[in-house]
């Protein structure tokens, strides 16, 4: 696991709210230190990360910034990029994980629906195991049926997701494309190849409503944490790219 993976599990919530309250906990373990209000404020804040309320505001502020349909000044798409996500293990090797399969089953969707080839991106997530593009061209022509025409086996990240493809695609002649990724992930994605100078046209794998803020909106569940987490780090990620490619 890389440096920017580590840090970016450690210093967003739920577990930075977690390791404060071990901090807090040490601290006044020690009587150095007053923990009950960092203790109390921490637990409400994973209280509020696991409610749907909270994770949908978070998501669906996200996705309301990728517009729906084509962009008047974009060109007709020539081509489908799909972003790659996580990798799971399977029983004999290493397959698409849900997040990824998701994107895959939408991007077979359109290619249904359009005729356009299918260009697939992702480096290595895990030691000793094969870029998540090798393993999403297997999957489409196993699981769909398609074969994926472009196979981009080294980006690391969104940046170079949108890089790498951008600079594949040119090679072909072909000057735009679709791009297939969760809705929430799109942001960040656009903004990328927009840096990148190669026009997309957004084509997001659901799109979530904004919270109406009934009473189970607010009972927490475990399983909000993990989309409060894809959201903020997300925004987190948002704020990165656009600091570092400003200049």
């Amino acid at each position: 696991m890389s440096l920017q993976a580590v840090l970016t599990n450690l210093l967003l919530p739920p577990l930075f709210l977690v390791l404060l309250t071990l901090a807090a906990g040490l601290l006044a373990w020690h009587r150095r230190f007053a923990a009950a209000p960092i203790t109390v404020l921490s637990a409400l804040g994973v209280l509020l990360l696991a409610t749907p309320f909270v994770a949908g505001t978070l998501t669906v502020a996200l996705e309301s910034q990728v517009p729906r349909g084509r962009p008047t000044d974009t060109p007709p798409p020539s081509a489908i990029i799909v972003l790659g996500g996580e990798m799971a293990g399977g029983e004999a090797e290493p397959e698409p994980g849900p997040l990824t399969l998701e994107r895959l089953r939408a991007a077979a969707a359109l290619h249904r629906r359009t005729g356009l080839p299918l260009l697939v991106t992702g480096g290595v997530v895990g030691r000793g195991a094969p870029p998540v593009a090798e393993l999403m061209a297997a999957s489409l022509q196993a699981d769909f049926g398609i074969p994926a025409r472009w196979i981009e086996p080294c980006a690391a990240d969104t940046r170079q997701n949108a890089l790498f493809s951008a600079a594949m695609l040119r090679a072909d002649e072909i000057g735009a494309a679709f791009v297939v990724s969760h809705a929430w992930h799109l942001p960040r994605a656009l903004g990328a190849f927009a840096r990148a100078g190669f026009p997309v046209t957004p084509a997001p794998v659901r799109r979530g409503d904004w919270p109406a803020g009934l009473a189970p909106d607010w009972v927490p569940r475990p399983d909000h944490l993990t989309q409060s987490w894809f959201a903020l780090r997300e925004w987190a990620g948002l704020l990165v790219y656009r600091l570092r490619d400003s200049g």
